[in-house]
């Protein structure tokens, strides 16, 4: 698939992963939308990069409903999705008083990380199954999904995030499958330790710390990074129902 001259959407578009990827899809000539919680920070970085933006709650069938008709509105049907938007707060089981984890907030990570997901995939779906192919393969478009290694080796205090990305994990498989039928291909990436703006507030030696516990190399993963495999998804069209750790050859410890 060329990427040049396609739509492209990238949730959590603002920061992150999701920044660094809608900078690699323009500078490859794509039209991209950013779709964020953050108007502030969504509309510089759009702004930055000449794209669009749209404040969208994930999690809210209507919000993505007028998002995606806005981001097609502005640069046509999109053909590439890029999954970026979550969020990852520690929280036990049970505290350290013995209280239980509140159900609200593991319902919230489900809710965003994992049904926000699903929210945009499907709707993304919706709009292209039946639009012109691409090329002589018949490919009408790509969904790329981040999940984490911790879907594979979750730590302590990571059982609602865990969850959350082990569901965004098994999906890819059977929603892959089923889209084959409309040459939409569905990939995922499991990202190791990367920097984020969640790790940009930890002090540098923290930063060091965590870096040094991926075997090679021995550092935080660049957002930059995870946005070639992206590219490298996007490229090559055997790729397909598939999840790729992108870690260094990190697992992680129990904590």
């Amino acid at each position: 698939m060329d990427i040049s001259g396609l739509a492209a959407i990238v949730t959590g578009g603002a920061s992150g992963l999701g920044a660094a990827t809608a900078e690699l899809l323009t500078s490859r000539g794509a039209k991209v939308t950013l779709f964020d919680l953050n108007a502030e920070v969504g509309q510089a970085k759009a702004r930055e990069i000449g794209g669009a933006f749209v404040q969208v709650d994930v999690t809210d069938a209507s919000s993505v409903e007028q998002a995606i008709a806005q981001a097609e509105a502005a640069h046509g049907k999109a053909r590439i999705l890029v999954n970026c938007a979550g969020i990852a707060p520690p929280a036990k089981v049970i505290n350290r008083e013995g209280a239980p984890l509140p159900l609200a907030s593991f319902a919230k990570i489900i809710n965003i990380n994992l049904i926000g997901t699903f929210n945009v995939l499907s709707q993304f779906a919706a709009r292209i199954f039946d639009a012109e192919t691409l090329n002589e393969d018949g490919e009408r478009g790509i969904i790329v999904n981040t999940a984490s290694v911790a879907a594979f080796d979750g730590q302590i205090g990571q059982p609602a995030y865990a969850a959350s990305k082990g569901g965004v994990v098994a999906m890819a498989l059977p929603i892959a499958r089923e889209f084959a039928r409309y040459g939409i291909r569905v990939n995922t990436i499991a990202p190791g330790i990367f920097w984020t703006p969640m790790l940009a507030g930890l002090p540098q030696e923290a930063q060091d710390s965590l870096g040094k516990q991926t075997p090679f190399p021995s550092r935080l993963g660049h957002p930059g990074e995870y946005a070639k495999m992206v590219e490298a998804m996007i490229a090559n069209p055997m790729l397909n129902g598939e999840v790729v750790r992108l870690d260094g050859a990190i697992r992680l410890a129990a904590k």
